[in-house]
């Protein structure tokens, strides 16, 4: 592919993702329109809405895949691949803002998405073991609250870079919002101190 085809493909899937995700009845011509490309290009190029659809969503994996393999999950040390995952997820989550779950009955975009769930619990599950995370919760809870303090902090947060929405994400995730003191401590089990 030519770069200049290669430069209008990319503008297109990202002018798709954006609008997707503001109006998922947007169109083709809508969207080559807001990105600067003769409708009839993206025409020849996609037969039809659903064609183009399918391949913003597979960009938008493509882009998790890509963020996932940068954060090494499996080699880096946890606390470092942990904010590397979460800082590329953000990032992908600002320039394909789509919401995948729609595209789910796709099958080849089900097993991916799969994939790459599998991949982070296996990572998550590395970090309880090794002590970043704590292992008195239940299975799953950290793959259950990760993923939408990303979201926030990709969409509420735009003043913030990457890295530092990534920094504020990771704290959450370690520390909580609370601020922790001996006296207030709830633990599993135990009311809650009564407040003054």
């Amino acid at each position: 592919m030519r770069a200049d085809a290669t430069r209008n493909l990319e503008r297109v899937l990202s002018t798709g993702a954006r609008m997707l995700a503001d109006d998922p009845s947007a169109t083709i011509a809508a969207i080559a329109a807001a990105a600067g490309v003769d409708r009839r290009t993206v025409y020849r190029r996609f037969a039809s809405r659903e064609d183009l659809m399918a391949a913003v969503y597979g960009a938008r994996y493509d882009a998790v895949e890509q963020a996932i393999e940068a954060a090494r999950l499996r080699e880096a040390p946890v606390e470092v691949a942990l904010h590397r995952y979460v800082e590329g997820i953000i990032a992908v989550n600002r320039k394909w803002p789509v919401e995948t779950s729609r595209m789910l009955r796709e099958q080849t975009l089900r097993e991916r998405r799969r994939g790459l769930i599998d991949e982070v619990d296996a990572f998550l599950r590395r970090a309880t073991d090794e002590g970043l995370l704590r292992s008195d919760l239940p299975p799953g809870w950290a793959a259950t609250v990760l993923p939408p303090l990303m979201v926030h902090a990709a969409e509420d947060l735009p003043e913030l870079s990457a890295a530092q929405a990534a920094d504020l994400v990771v704290d959450t995730l370690l520390r909580g919002v609370g601020h922790e003191s001996p006296s207030r401590t709830v633990r599993p089990g135990k009311p809650a101190p009564a407040r003054p």
